[in-house]
């Protein structure tokens, strides 16, 4: 028996440690998980350590078990960038050679006029900043103008933040599309981002109405190839957005990690067909990460860890599962609340996949993307290196 079935989940932002050229980027030092693991503690992932988390890097309280029930590596991007598109799309056997744009000091202000003009509405901010600080800092001067707040990050994004009492989500979503129209040639940014929020000054929280608008992938992706094979792509959380809907047949959107797992789980127990599962936890990333809180970040990964003894339980005889990551967002540097440049862990696990098996250090994401096109017989011109020969073979 052959894998028929591919269940990818990305833990958004689990990154393991830092890349060569980190420092190019500004991240020495970034260990995600290893840090993380140190700040509070140890951390208990019984499942996660498993498969071979504890073989990948040194994370305090995830031990190198003898006896694996799957096979384990890291992986490092080779693409330009440490961004969430970026990182999919290698997964999925695109290789950037250049960053997309980013706008540390803001975006220039003939962009933001020629936007305002074309929406014909007015924006506030205008800078690199956090999310949530700067909807504190601005959200009462929205909600007397009704001016848009614009803000980025060190990532290639340009992010709208919206009342929702104020700029109904369609409306901001309307916005977004106007954006993403114009956001092209060098200033196309990864991702236009909308931020619906709600409450009161002071306690103002973001809703689940985020949406990503992506720029369309710039070359056939391996989910492209599974689609044109009359097989069938689910998206789960926020993938179909990075990939602009591409090569996506079915999306289930979702508020949060939970969420993603009762979807997962569902969708395993219930599509019998020859498919890929493309699932993302973006809690990891967007709650704790960005926000550098590690205690919330430890949690939500033992949290996951008890959904993934779940999820390992519903695996069906032909099913392939890959556990990895797009980027890192070490929450413990407390300098930065950006994305972090680092290897991210390779966990493969399924019935038929050899124990104990140490998958390296491979060189670029997209190894995962061949490996897919191998199991799926599929031509491709990926770069990287399938590993389906490393782990066929069962226990």
């Amino acid at each position: 028996m052959s894998f028929q079935r591919v269940i990818i989940v990305i833990l958004d932002a689990c990154g393991v440690g830092e890349l060569p050229d980190a420092d190019n980027y500004g991240d020495r030092g970034s260990a995600t998980l290893p840090n993380i693991a140190r700040a509070v503690g140890g951390l208990y992932i019984p499942s996660l350590q498993s498969i071979g988390l504890g073989r990948v890097a040194n994370i305090q309280g995830v031990h190198q078990d003898k006896d694996l029930i799957g096979a384990y590596g890291r992986m490092a991007e080779q693409s330009a960038g440490k961004d969430s598109t970026s990182g999919h799309w290698e997964i999925a056997g695109i290789i950037l050679t250049s960053p997309f744009p980013t706008y540390p000091k803001g975006f220039p202000q003939v962009l933001v006029h020629t936007f305002e003009e074309k929406a014909g509405v007015k924006t506030i901010g205008n800078k690199a900043i956090s999310g949530t600080e700067i909807i504190a800092e601005l959200g009462p001067k929205h909600l007397q103008t009704g001016a848009l707040i614009l803000y980025t990050s060190a990532d290639s994004v340009w992010q709208m933040a919206a009342h929702e009492e104020i700029v109904p989500v369609d409306k901001l979503y309307e916005y977004c599309k106007i954006a993403r129209k114009l956001l092209t040639g060098e200033h196309a940014v990864g991702r236009v981002i909308a931020r619906p929020f709600t409450g009161t000054r002071g306690n103002y929280m973001r809703t689940a109405g985020r949406k990503d608008f992506s720029l369309l992938p710039i070359q056939t992706t391996v989910l492209d190839l599974i689609q044109q094979s009359g097989r069938t792509v689910y998206s789960i959380g926020k993938i179909n957005d990075l990939f602009a809907d591409q090569g996506i047949d079915s999306t289930i959107k979702t508020a949060n990690n939970d969420e993603v797992m009762d979807s997962l789980i569902e969708a395993v127990c219930n599509n019998t067909a020859d498919s890929v599962i493309f699932a993302n936890c973006v809690d990891f990333d967007e709650k704790w990460g960005h926000r550098n809180d590690e205690i919330g970040f430890a949690n939500g990964l033992e949290q996951f860890d008890k959904r993934l003894t779940q999820l390992l339980e519903k695996l069906r005889q032909d099913d392939l599962l890959i556990i990895t990551a797009d980027h890192g967002c070490d929450p413990t540097i407390k300098t930065s609340t950006d994305h972090s440049r680092e290897y991210v862990p390779l966990l493969v696990v399924g019935p038929q996949v050899k124990r104990g098996i140490n998958l390296g250090t491979r060189e670029t994401f997209s190894d995962i993307a061949c490996t897919i096109a191998d199991i799926f017989d599929l031509q491709h011109t990926f770069s990287g290196q399938s590993f389906l020969n490393e782990i066929s073979g069962g226990a």
